[in-house]
């Protein structure tokens, strides 16, 4: 009996470390989600905003380039915290991450779209997506244990 204790306890202690792992990686996308939109205000502010008769290019400025990449490595994150979720079979982190995930690959057509056209509803539509990804890796912190209180809960 005293073996299946200490399975049934090893179990617990890593599904409680896999949830907290998922809380600090959602931290993350929470900072690079703040980046990206930091990055997205200094171009509006400061950088050529594309018309209907010329685009923007997605590496024509320093901080466009940035913010490209900044989104890139933001979608493989969400992808990576996903599979985290998926891992850990919770279920509201599952839910939380995958629609996180579509909304920062919608935000990525939306600014596509935007540096194409310059359409005022394409810059809605990032915006949009952005406060739905960052409310949902936000909820993810909130309702995922802390990793002190984790390892606490295990032993």
């Amino acid at each position: 009996m005293p073996e299946s204790r200490t399975a049934t306890h090893a179990a617990g202690q890593t599904r409680a470390s896999r949830l907290a792992r998922l809380r600090m990686a959602s931290l993350g996308a929470v900072a690079m989600l703040i980046l990206e939109f930091v990055l997205g205000m200094i171009y509006n502010l400061y950088g050529t905003a594309p018309t209907a008769k010329k685009s923007v290019g997605l590496f024509s400025s320093p901080v466009i380039a940035l913010h490209v990449i900044v989104g890139i490595l933001l979608g493989i994150a969400a992808v990576a915290l996903l599979v985290r979720a998926i891992q850990a079979r919770h279920r509201l982190s599952i839910w939380m991450s995958a629609i996180g995930l579509f909304s920062i690959i919608g935000a990525g057509f939306a600014g596509m779209g935007f540096a194409g056209s310059g359409a005022n509803g394409a810059s809605l539509g990032m915006s949009f997506a952005f406060a739905v990804a960052l409310a949902c890796y936000v909820v993810l912190i909130f309702a995922l244990p802390p990793a002190a209180l984790a390892q606490s809960s295990t032993t």
